[in-house]
């Protein structure tokens, strides 16, 4: 049976091939998946490895903590007189104290080099011989003075630095310039993710970063004969137990490969959800083939039957088949898998993101499960197929090629498909009435609905399809006709076919839909809520602006009015809430602000306006009064003089004049200033307010425009990276209907060879194949955009309450454009089916049994 079962495939590859195809698809998605994170955690773990060679014992601070009452305690970091005392141990041999924090160098044209929240500055740290052991200079040397730098091999390049050159250097305050001593590599994984970094002068990098005389770590090698556990010992009693952790740097590249571990898991995590979207598209496809190899081939079966095959023999030669296929699929995915790696690699290498060298990996568990799942997914699609063959008798088989499913069986069909939809839509129902808690059960309710969905297809199809009749029969004539009678005849395999193309369309129409009314929300307040002319903030979102900015901006000629957002907390009651620093007299002019009673000039008094939900909760109104407690300890008495409409993502719960809340920080967070110019925006304006920054890289300034679009840009991105992967899904869509029909043309040559004879040219019987798989196509988008909308509404609903002017918008050109590929989808998919049926012989194929 096994010898008759390959040579079955051999006999039926060309009708094979799609399923390869999908398998192939599906599997090499999985391994490529597999196969590039295990390579970039591989190659990060190794480079981290590397950074800490000849490192004995790491020692980091933690930086000042507070006790009970809020008070700090402890150094800032690691103080010159600590390093001095583990200097002194008989086992050092050297020891280097690092420092760091942001720092952003301009190209020729003043635009910041690399990427903003990769872009570092630190110190360089010489040892004994002069030279810094984390970094290797191929020009020049490290700084020695307070107008001395040193720059990453790549951004000198960027910006065409030389040894010697004059180079603006940015952190969070004022552009200064720096000469350029050196040019150095390193595998400083911010220069790897397409950042810079920029090597200051010790003293100068404390003074930055942290405060003079004080490390944020300490690196500690050890003589020969001491081991890093002895000199472990030695080091820890040195330290403040409290504010420091010493460890080996064995044990500190293992915590960060465990950690690269941790972080590759969510990428690894995404990328296998969505192959396994494609994989379980391809189910469809796999049955559908297996379904209709199985049919054609009744009389063949029965004959084994006839001759002695009992049941299990006939389905396990089916099973065989099935393996047969996968195991060919799964290892040709697996190399297709690895080459996709590969071109991932690269890619990300040409987009700026390097990877550290190291060998491709290739796990053994890589090659388990890509065999394991081709070879499972293939078995399993074919197994309801080899099932039903085994159930049918050798004479009912011998007497009919093409046996219809019966009515007991589509009754039964219908029945459990209503029950799982029916399920479905309750839990999403209930998913809906939970509000924020609801996402889960709504995701659970998908699921039943997508499976009653797929079993109710066969039902759904006669009132989509024969909808669709009358306009193709108008339009199209006998071809049109012709093709939704096709269609509907066999609505089970028309079923199959669209399932794995309203799968796909379910998911893609669900993203579209929650992303663009999320767009739209967002984009709706930004329009609504801010007032202001510029937002200013550092480049890449990443780190605070220096309290000059503002400062400086508030000087500058033509400049009407500034207000800085600064980001600080207050302990009410035990519980930590956000504040939000602010100028009382600009913030109505930034901001739209919606004051439900009191005023806003009560900040000027050192009052607190307070978001009108936050109020409700606390039970809070204008006067009340609330003690709190400051971000550096002290406490104090705070009056409530106005209580505005909650403005979530622009202003905190708590808003107070800028200038008490910076009070009480000796490092104020501002994340952005706004600015509202004298002539409004122009490009006049923006030239003020870049000269009164000194055009500094780091620094961007965004109009209303690029405030709308930043937060829209991030939701087009994180809908175009969903499109991306999901196209694999509806390629392997796009390969059953193709297979679909293929393999129906290769099943009907006898009627379409009556219908040549009849009078059917060769273009109508194209045009009928073709429009056959449009109306495939168009029912399975048809159902799946309908079935995306409902449950983009459903989440949309747990967003309403969260997100201000949240309102659903469907995306109707999107939704179009949906259905227009779903028609070009079919359209393509044909072109080799019809291309076949138009090309057979009329008399050869009527003789066809």
């Amino acid at each position: 049976m096994f010898r008759t079962a390959l040579r079955n495939v051999l006999a039926h590859k060309a009708r094979l091939l799609m399923t390869v195809l999908a398998v192939v698809l599906g599997v090499a998605f999985v391994s490529g998946t597999l196969v590039f994170t295990d390579t970039l955690g591989k190659s990060l773990s190794n480079q981290s490895a590397k950074s800490y060679e000849g490192v004995a014992v790491s020692v980091t601070s933690y930086g000042q903590t507070r006790d009970d009452n809020g008070q700090k305690q402890g150094e800032p970091g690691i103080g010159q007189q600590t390093l001095d005392k583990v200097k002194a141990l008989g086992g050092v041999d050297v020891v280097s104290g690092r420092v760091s924090g942001f720092a952003g160098v301009g190209d020729e044209n003043g635009k910041l080099i690399g990427q903003g929240w990769a872009n570092k500055g630190s110190n360089f740290a010489p040892v004994k011989d002069g030279k810094d052991p984390r970094y290797t200079f191929t020009d020049g040397t490290g700084p020695a003075k307070d107008d001395q730098i040193a720059l990453d091999k790549d951004t000198a390049a960027k910006g065409n630095y030389k040894v010697g050159d004059k180079v603006r250097v940015a952190t969070n305050g004022p552009v200064k310039e720096y000469a350029l001593v050196g040019v150095f590599t390193t595998e400083d994984g911010s220069v790897n993710a397409g950042g810079s970094l920029v090597l200051f002068d010790t003293a100068v990098a404390q003074q930055l970063y942290l405060k003079p005389g004080f490390f944020e770590e300490l690196s500690v090698s050890a003589k020969a004969g001491t081991t890093a556990d002895q000199l472990l010992s030695e080091v820890k009693p040195l330290l403040d137990s409290k504010n420091t952790k010493a460890q080996t740097g064995a044990q500190l590249a293992k915590d960060q490969a465990k950690e690269i571990e941790k972080g590759m898991s969510g990428m690894n995590t995404m990328l296998l959800m969505f192959a396994f979207i494609a994989l379980f598209v391809g189910v469809f496809l796999i049955y559908n083939t297996f379904t209709m190899l199985v049919t054609q081939r009744t009389k063949e079966l029965a004959l084994l039957r006839a001759v002695g095959a009992n049941r299990g023999q006939v389905m396990r030669s089916v099973l065989a088949e099935a393996l047969v296929v996968g195991v060919v699929s799964a290892a040709i995915g697996l190399v297709t898998g690895i080459g996709l790696a590969v071109g991932m690699r690269s890619l990300m290498d040409s987009l700026g993101a390097k990877i550290p060298a190291g060998d491709l990996v290739v796990s053994p568990t890589t090659i388990i499960a890509a065999l394991v799942i081709g070879v499972l997914v293939t078995v399993l699609a074919a197994l309801l197929p080899a099932w039903r063959t085994g159930r049918i008798a050798p004479v009912a088989a011998m007497g009919s090629a093409h046996l219809p499913a019966t009515a007991k069986s589509l009754v039964l069909r219908n029945i459990i498909g209503s029950v799982f939809g029916l399920i479905g839509i309750g839990l999403v129902m209930l998913g809906v009435s939970m509000g924020g808690d609801g996402r889960m059960v709504i995701g659970g309710g998908a699921f039943f609905l997508l499976i009653g969905l797929i079993v109710l297809l066969p039902l759904l199809s006669r009132p989509v399809i024969s909808a669709l009749r009358p306009p193709l029969q108008k339009v199209f004539g006998v071809p049109g006709k012709l093709a939704a009678q096709n269609a509907l005849r066999n609505p089970r395999r028309t079923a199959v076919t669209a399932a794995s193309l309203a799968i796909g369309l379910t998911l893609v129409t669900a993203l579209s839909v929650i992303g663009i009314t999320m767009g739209k929300a967002v984009d709706r307040m930004s329009t609504d809520k801010i007032k202001a002319d510029y937002k200013i903030s550092m480049n890449g979102g990443m780190g605070s602006l220096d309290t000059s900015v503002a400062e400086t901006l508030a000087k500058a000629p033509g400049i009407k009015a500034v207000s800085p957002q600064t980001a600080g907390s207050l302990q009410i009651g035990g519980d930590f809430h956000a504040a939000s620093g602010v100028n009382p007299a600009a913030i109505g002019e930034m901001l739209n602000i919606d004051v439900v009673s009191g005023s806003l000039s009560s900040l000027a008094k050192g009052e607190v306006a307070v978001a009108d939900k936050t109020a409700a909760k606390a039970k809070l109104a204008v006067g009340s009064t609330f003690e709190v407690m400051y971000d550096d300890g002290q406490k104090g008495s705070l009056k409530v003089g106005a209580v505005y409409k909650e403005l979530d993502g622009l202003l905190s719960p708590y808003v107070l004049d800028d200038k008490v809340l910076s009070a009480h920080s000796e490092d104020p967070y501002i994340p952005e200033v706004y600015v509202n110019a004298t002539g409004g925006e122009s490009k006049a304006s923006e030239k003020a307010v870049l000269d009164a920054l000194g055009n500094n890289p780091a620094i961007g300034i965004a109009t209303q425009q690029d405030m709308r679009n930043e937060m829209g840009g991030v939701v087009n991105l994180a809908l175009n990276i969903m499109y991306g992967l999901l196209g694999m899904a509806l390629i392997i869509s796009v390969l059953g209907v193709v297979n679909t029909l293929a393999m129906s043309v290769f099943e009907r040559k006898q009627e379409i060879g009556m219908l040549r004879a009849i009078g059917l040219d060769r273009s109508r019987v194209k045009n009928m194949i073709r429009l056959e798989a449009v109306v495939i196509s168009l029912f399975g988008a048809i159902l799946g955009i309908g079935v995306g909308v409902f449950l983009a509404w459903a989440v949309g609903t747990t967003f309403s309450k969260s997100i201000q002017g949240y309102e659903l918008v469907i995306p109707y050109d999107r939704i179009g454009i949906f259905l227009l590929l779903a028609g070009v989808v079919g359209v393509l998919a044909a072109m080799w089916p019809a291309r076949s049926a138009a090309r057979l012989n009329m008399l050869t194929a009527i003789k066809t049994e």
